[in-house]
């Protein structure tokens, strides 16, 4: 159960990455349309936290690669991570088409991690 938190951890650290790359184009884009090209456009809105995109775009992908690393020895700080990540990533992009991926596989990496067996064991 730990391996599969881990690769479920740097897999949704990695999707949610590029989640964070086109939330953080998506905002400059949108900064300099309404800054150079024109400034009364209401085509491109941004959101009403740019700030947590910015924030969430960079630290919850971090926070899953982290804890899907943390795996194997350290179990209730790695399930932690990719719980905090699941959370921030769904807090600020909120649940949609692009970010179920990443927030159910960090949420299901960290709940896997947490009820792996304490020891390493074979049955």
């Amino acid at each position: 159960m730990r391996n599969a938190g881990l690769i479920l951890g740097i897999i949704a650290g990695m999707v949610g990455m590029i989640v964070g790359f086109f939330a953080s184009g998506y905002l400059m884009f949108v900064d300099w349309v309404s800054s150079e090209v024109d400034p009364q456009q209401t085509f491109f809105l941004l959101p009403d936290n740019p700030d947590l995109w910015r924030a969430a775009g960079l630290i919850a992908p971090v926070l899953a690669i982290a804890g899907g690393a943390m795996a194997h020895s350290q179990r209730y700080l790695g399930s932690a991570l990719m719980l905090v990540s699941a959370v921030g990533m769904a807090a600020a992009f909120g649940f949609g088409i692009f970010t179920m991926f990443p927030i159910a596989m960090a949420g299901l990496g960290g709940l896997l991690v947490l009820g792996a067996p304490a020891p390493d064991v074979a049955r």
